[in-house]
């Protein structure tokens, strides 16, 4: 009978128990042929082989109970291989579950492991109301739905950024929100938020500032118009739920000694501090433009709000580290609304020269528009009277700049200022309506274009 190996899991000694590896071959246990027998010890012997072939024969026949053994054995193997497989599985939810948690721990989340990620299956937690109280949020530049999410959670308006952000994403309009203050309500639906946001009627505290204007209203004497001063449009803005900041309420804020609480810029609080009238301290200091402010803040808190921003502004011009002709930063924006008064955004650059050329060689500017700052109501030209009125501001009656800004410039004209047009003009004037300007350096030749002007109409006064 041949020995006879089975399927490679067994272990040789489990199949064969009565051999021995010897030289890499299988050998039966037995006598040598030196050993003598006798005929008792070979029937023994005999015996003792036909009980090894039994034995070996046994082991060697795949019988029943080697078939329930290799069954068993089978199924074992399947068990391991499930047993592997759960703790595979195991290890990956062990994993992935660590993961999630360190990713809650960066992300801010420090509760127990496993609930971060269960959390995040419930819906966010939104009010059912239309809302209550009124509440002012402010919406900074550079905001998206997110940030204004949790803006929105923190003022109370939404039970949570995350209902508010869910519901932003459906709605196109949040593209569209601007910087700003809004009327909203506490603890609002998320979706009645979202949707009372989007809605321009929203907004409160916004004025817009034109280019050239005054801190007080003045009156045109040709047309009598009221021209709205900033005060006028700033206590327009203010209305909240039937309260206004009165235009007297911020005349008398702008006039403060507190130069901080208002907000005026380091480069300018020395000149402020000194001049002639206090309430036009702040003249120059609101820039043109789009201006948010808080409603709901005290008339001098408004101002200043307005003043910093304003600040903010002219500094991004490079106004405070600018040198030009020796002009201070505040002489600059002086300068500044002069030009904005005197011409069109085109000659602009070529103003400026003029104002810095004539400051040069000492020769007085001569402006019309400063002898109509001081006057309550305005006209392009001016009377002999008016000119020769002695105001600080003046420019017919005194040498240098006024000693305040006359308007608010633009910020086009700030920077003409900073970087006027190269050339020798000492004169110009604006010839007929069209808004075309003649510049000069010959007087004569300027004489030439104020009869241009007269003829065309542009020097008509209505006094």
């Amino acid at each position: 009978m041949s020995n006879r190996r089975y399927p490679t899991e067994h272990n040789a000694e489990d199949v064969y128990p009565q051999s021995s590896r010897q030289g890499g071959g299988w050998h039966d246990y037995g006598t040598t042929h030196n050993d003598e027998v006798s005929f008792d010890d070979l029937r023994r012997e005999g015996q003792t082989h036909r009980r090894r072939a039994s034995r070996s024969e046994a082991a060697s026949m795949p019988d029943r109970s080697h078939r329930r053994s290799a069954s068993s054995r089978r199924v074992a193997a399947r068990k391991r291989r499930g047993n592997g497989i759960v703790v595979l599985a195991g290890i990956l939810i062990l994993i992935l579950g660590g993961g999630l948690f360190v990713g809650a721990k960066v992300g801010g989340y420090d509760g127990p492991p496993f609930s971060w990620f269960t959390e995040q299956q419930q819906p966010a937690a939104d009010y059912a109301g239309p809302g209550g109280d009124t509440v002012i949020v402010e919406i900074e530049p550079g905001m998206t739905s997110e940030p204004i999410a949790d803006v929105m959670a923190e003022k109370d308006v939404v039970a949570s950024s995350a209902a508010f952000y869910e519901a932003a994403l459906d709605v196109p309009a949040m593209n569209n929100v601007m910087p700003g203050y809004y009327a909203m309500k506490s603890q609002m639906s998320a979706e009645e938020a979202v949707a009372l946001l989007v809605d321009p009627a929203s907004q409160v505290g916004h004025v817009v500032i034109s280019e050239g204007r005054l801190l007080h209203d003045t009156r045109d004497v040709t047309t009598d118009a009221v021209y709205e001063g900033i005060y006028t449009k700033i206590a327009a803005a203010s209305c909240f739920k039937g309260n206004c900041v009165t235009y007297d309420d911020l005349n008398a804020a702008g006039a403060g000694s507190d130069l901080d609480a208002l907000g005026v810029p380091e480069w300018a609080q020395d000149a402020v501090g000194n001049v002639p009238d206090k309430d036009r301290q702040l003249e120059g200091l609101i820039a043109a433009g789009s201006l948010d402010f808080d409603p709901t803040a005290t008339p001098t808190d408004i101002l200043k709000q307005l003043v910093e921003s304003s600040a903010e502004s002219y500094a991004e011009t490079g106004i405070a580290e600018t040198s030009v002709q020796g002009l201070s930063p505040y002489q600059l924006l002086i300068a500044a609304s002069l030009v904005e008064r005197e011409s069109h955004p085109t000659d602009f650059p070529k103003v400026a020269r003029v104002i810095l050329n004539r400051l040069a060689v000492g020769q007085r500017l001569e402006f019309d528009s400063t002898v109509n700052y001081a006057l309550d109501e305005t006209e392009v030209a001016t009377t002999d009277a008016d000119r020769g009125r002695q105001t600080p501001w003046n420019t017919y009656a005194m040498a240098g700049l006024p000693a305040t800004p006359i308007s608010s410039p633009s910020l086009a004209a700030l920077e003409a200022m900073e970087n006027p047009a190269a050339g020798d003009w000492l004169y110009f004037v604006t010839v007929n309506n069209d808004g075309t300007t003649n510049f000069t350096q010959s007087y004569d030749e300027h004489l030439r274009n104020v009869e241009l002007a007269t003829q065309n109409g542009v020097l008509d006064s209505g006094r």
